[in-house]
């Protein structure tokens, strides 16, 4: 058994070359080989989002507090709130992130094939979060 305390594992930022604004990263939980899962607690202020990018196994959102956009290739900018759950189907490109105006949290939970739980892609243009292009 293996207990990670709340404020034992250090707070990350979101690097820019796979986020655009404010992003902070909390890791939750990445246990060891042969286990493949892997979660975080990833806050984005208002306007900051990820780049496009895919799971090879997929992935879950729970959106924990605030407001975000959530979009997937060819489909329309998606509202999620507090208490919605998101799935993104394997390989399925996509990006996620808060409103203009409202911060929002999730739990992100994918699993690793391969050593990688991402791929990641070009950056959303402002136009795409906008939902104008």
């Amino acid at each position: 058994m293996e207990i990670k305390r709340s404020g034992s594992q250090p707070s990350g930022k979101g690097p820019a070359e796979y986020f655009t604004g404010q992003v902070r990263i909390d890791p939750l939980f990445a246990p060891p080989e042969p286990a493949r899962v892997a979660m975080a607690l990833v806050t984005f202020e208002p306007g900051a989002r990820t780049a496009w990018h895919t799971h090879p196994l997929g992935q879950t959102l729970i959106v924990t507090t605030g407001s975000g956009w959530a979009q997937r290739e060819g489909g329309p900018v998606e509202e999620i709130h507090q208490g919605d759950v998101v799935w993104f189907a394997p390989q399925e490109k996509h990006w996620h992130g808060a409103t203009a105006t409202t911060a929002m949290t999730h739990i992100a939970i994918q699993e690793k094939l391969n050593g990688s739980p991402v791929d990641w892609m070009e950056q959303v243009a402002d136009g795409q979060y906008s939902g104008t292009i």
